[in-house]
């Protein structure tokens, strides 16, 4: 009986190392588009093995539209290139400069 169980545990182990080695392989992707709360992002990422690629983008609160694309490996490490597209507009009004602060 000791002899089963020792090695269904040897068994155990090598299958569950097996798993840990394999290849990494997936795909994603998301999106939200609230045009109540005006929040719109989304983002891709594929992997294959060491590499990873992948984008996101957002719009950010001063009207400009973020766009990062990335790939990473284990030799370059994280690499992403940042683009910012639009001009970027503020509210006109009261200036924080002029706005009285209570501490």
């Amino acid at each position: 009986m000791f002899k089963v169980l020792a090695l269904f545990a040897c068994l155990a182990v090598a299958v569950s190392a097996f798993d840990y080695y394999s290849h990494p392989s997936y795909k994603y992707e998301y999106g939200v588009k609230d045009h109540h709360t005006h929040d719109h992002k989304s983002q891709w990422e594929h992997r294959e093995g060491d590499h990873v690629k992948g984008q996101y983008t957002l719009d950010e609160a001063d009207g400009t539209h973020r766009v990062v694309d990335y790939h990473s490996d284990h030799k370059g490490g994280f690499q992403p290139h940042v683009q910012r597209k639009g001009h970027a507009h503020h509210p006109h009004g009261e200036s924080w400069a002029n706005i009285h602060q209570h501490y």
